[in-house]
C-alpha cells in the first residue's frame, strides 16, 4: 500500500529535487479532497516529459526499477534529446508503485499528454488544482479534469465512489462516471 506518508514523502522529494508533478488517480482525488478516503495501492503522477529522465535516476536511487510499461506508452524524445518511456510504472523493493505519466506544455501553460492514444487536452487551469495530501500541500489536477479523466471506461467501484465525492463537493461533472460522454477541454 502507498500510505498518506509515502505519497507526502514522494511529492516532497520530488519537488525539491526540481520535478514538477501534478498528482492524479486515487491520490490526487483524495488530494483535493482534503482527506484520504481509501488505502491506495499505488500512486500516480504526471510529470514534465523533460523531467523524465532525472525523476527516473532519483527514484532508481530510492530503490524504485521499471515495473511495466502501460499500453498508451509510446517512447518520446525530451527536451534534452533524451529518449524515454511516457507511460509506466515504477516499483520498489516493498512493492509501492508509482504510476507515471509524461506530458508536454505549451507556450500558454496547456499539457498535452506525452503518451499515445489519448485525446486529453489540459487546459492551464486543469493544471493548477492543489490539495493535501498527509499535511502537504500538493500540486493536483483539476477536479473538473480528474472526472473526465476517469470517463469513457469501466471503472473499478472504488474509483466510481472516489469521483462520487469530487462531483458532490465540487458540483461538477456526472454523478455516473462510467455512463457519462468523455468531454475533452
Amino acid at each position: 500500500m502507498f500510505t498518506a506518508e509515502d505519497a507526502a514523502s514522494l511529492y516532497q522529494f520530488l519537488e525539491d529535487n526540481s520535478i514538477q508533478g501534478w498528482v492524479v488517480g486515487g491520490w490526487g482525488i483524495d488530494a483535493l479532497l482534503r482527506e484520504q478516503t481509501r488505502p491506495h495501492k499505488d500512486f500516480d503522477i504526471n510529470v514534465l516529459l523533460d523531467d523524465v529522465v532525472h525523476m527516473r535516476l532519483l527514484l532508481e536511487q530510492r530503490g524504485y526499477t521499471l515495473a511495466y510499461l502501460w499500453e498508451e506508452n509510446c517512447l518520446a524524445v525530451d527536451g534534452h534529446g533524451s529518449e524515454t518511456p511516457t507511460a509506466f510504472v515504477l516499483r520498489d523493493p516493498e512493492g509501492r508503485e508509482v504510476d507515471v505519466h509524461a506530458l508536454r506544455l505549451d507556450e500558454q501553460g496547456n499539457g498535452m499528454p506525452a503518451w499515445v492514444n489519448d485525446d486529453r487536452y489540459y487546459e492551464k487551469s486543469d493544471l493548477a488544482g492543489e490539495g493535501i495530501i498527509g499535511g502537504v500541500s500538493v500540486r493536483c489536477i483539476s477536479a473538473r479534469m480528474q472526472v473526465s479523466s476517469h470517463t469513457g471506461y469501466e471503472l473499478p467501484e472504488s474509483q466510481v465512489q472516489d469521483l462520487a465525492k469530487l462531483v458532490e463537493r465540487f458540483g461538477i461533472g456526472s454523478p455516473d462516471p462510467i455512463n457519462s460522454e468523455r468531454r475533452t477541454a
